[in-house]
């Protein structure tokens, strides 16, 4: 719909303040915001309406307009019954003529919801002429949004009109809406595809069915957002089914926007929870704001840098109970109840979701250091462990590093705490020449290595493993030690190469 099909609306009675060389622009859809920089939200063609709650000092205005003109909305329309504002103020409309956005203005008597619903009513009603099936289709889904339905509601009318089963999945697999009897097994493995796929929308095979994965806010991070899952081809559907996907995934965006600004809330309220100097009052005091009881022992992680935020709030989404993520400078942290009982519980459900989401965070390595608090007082302490297990998880091996203290003894921390140049000196050394000669003569010296130590030096057994004659084994085991320069009758120079085949 047209910006000025909205101003002949006379029930909104909306009252056109800047922009009116642009009333031919397309309204897609409505967002409602009162955060100072609402642009990871907009996907184009929002009708934004706001209450100017953001607003503390005419030069925020700028900045929150600015951000409007950066996501390429249609309008804003500025409310201000519920504020302490007698009308939109002069540098709101100022903004808005310098970065060409249309300003509107609603009565303080005209509720945004009545403003929502009459957009989403005028939106559900146009389209593609007679056709019985869309008309009827259109008539269902607006009645959903006027009733305020959510997701599950609007997946099952998908499910319902096109024929098709649908499920929505959140970035790890966890299901967000959608039919029971989507195995969980399947769930995870469409998330790969959704994380991994080069470009989407695209067809996928899991488990010996065909779906077709939809992103349902494109432009975030695909590891922050939802995943619309569908049983089926949806290019070899009719037009009428392929307009429905378009149209609910719209909406699903809307639904996506709303859960993530809530958790954005959640996180500017917890910001100084784990500050390092808070002493246990201040703590206790904190936690209660964000709705924990101070007396009750909580798992803290922290993930340091991007994409730490999304992947968090997604290890923790599948969790029974509360939990929160927030920030901490460029540290993301999340705290989340857990009786001491069911830690270990916790961090190997943890660690299997973490393997799911590595496949969405590209070419990076992120390490996350987990430790616990029996109380409020000990949350500030257990951040700061959390904190160095995180470094160190950083350097061990794999996309995503799930570390807690129980690991500080092992050998694989160990290494990921030396320098990286002096780690790769370390294992050059040792295995360069070893390494080298398997790729020029195209041999397994390496790994009969690696086996013959897991084998802790049976030549039995490894000859066993690797289904050799010993006389083989110990030719390539004399190869191996000339190439290294080690004697694997030595137990120390077992030690040695046993690191450097850790080394990552």
């Amino acid at each position: 719909m047209r910006i000025r099909t909205l101003l002949d609306m006379p029930d909104l009675r909306l009252r056109l303040l800047t922009g009116d060389t642009a009333l031919d622009r397309q309204v897609r859809w409505v967002y409602t915001t009162d955060l100072r920089d609402p642009r990871r939200y907009l996907d184009g063609g929002e009708l934004v309406l706001t209450g100017m709650m953001w607003r503390r000092d005419p030069a925020d205005s700028e900045r929150f307009v600015a951000a409007l003109a950066a996501g390429h909305v249609a309008a804003l329309a500025a409310g201000y019954g519920g504020s302490d504002l007698a009308g939109v103020p002069d540098d709101l409309v100022d903004a808005c003529r310098k970065h060409d956005v249309v300003l509107l203005e609603v009565p303080a008597e005209v509720s945004f919801a009545a403003v929502t619903e009459r957009v989403a009513r005028e939106l559900s009603a146009g389209g593609d002429g007679p056709d019985a099936g869309a008309a009827r289709w259109r008539d269902a889904l607006n009645a959903l949004v006027v009733a305020g339905a959510g997701t599950g509601a609007v997946c099952a009318l998908l499910s319902d009109e096109t024929g098709m089963d649908c499920w929505l999945l959140s970035a790890g697999g966890r299901l967000v809406a959608g039919a029971d009897g989507l195995p969980a097994g399947t769930r995870t493995r469409l998330a790969r595809a959704y994380l991994s796929a080069d470009a989407l929308p695209r067809r996928v095979r899991v488990d010996g069915g065909t779906y077709t994965l939809i992103a349902v806010a494109p432009r975030q991070q695909r590891i922050a957002g939802w995943c619309l899952a569908l049983r089926g081809d949806v290019d070899t559907a009719p037009p009428y089914a392929k307009g429905a996907v378009t149209e609910v995934c719209t909406l699903l965006a809307l639904e996506w926007s709303r859960y993530d600004e809530a958790l954005a809330v959640a996180a500017r309220q917890g910001e100084h929870l784990v500050a390092p100097a808070a002493s246990a009052a201040e703590t206790a005091s904190r936690l209660a704001v964000a709705g924990f009881d101070a007396d009750e022992p909580v798992a803290v992680a922290v993930a340091y840098g991007e994409p730490g935020v999304p992947v968090l709030r997604e290890l923790c989404a599948g969790l029974d109970g509360r939990w929160l993520v927030t920030r901490h400078g460029e540290e993301a942290v999340a705290v989340v109840p857990v009786a001491l009982d069911r830690y270990d519980a916790l961090l190997a459900d943890l660690r299997a979701r973490a393997a799911t989401l590595s496949a969405g965070i590209g070419g990076c390595r992120l390490g996350i250091g987990v430790s616990t608090a029996a109380a409020a007082s000990g949350l500030p302490a257990a951040a700061d462990e959390a904190r160095h297990l995180c470094r160190l998880g950083h350097r061990a091996p794999g996309r995503i590093r799930v570390t807690d203290s129980g690991e500080l003894t092992s050998h694989t921390l160990l290494l990921s705490s030396v320098p990286d140049d002096l780690r790769r000196s370390f294992r050059g050394r040792l295995l360069g020449p070893l390494l080298d000669y398997d790729t020029r003569h195209h041999t397994e010296l390496a790994y009969t290595l690696e086996v013959f130590l897991a084998c802790d030096g049976s030549w039995t057994r490894t000859a066993e493993r690797l289904h050799l004659h010993v006389n083989t084994l110990r030719y390539r085991i004399g190869r191996i030690e000339r190439l290294t320069g080690r004697d694997l009758s030595r137990f120390t120079d077992r030690v040695d190469l046993y690191l450097a085949l850790r080394t990552p």
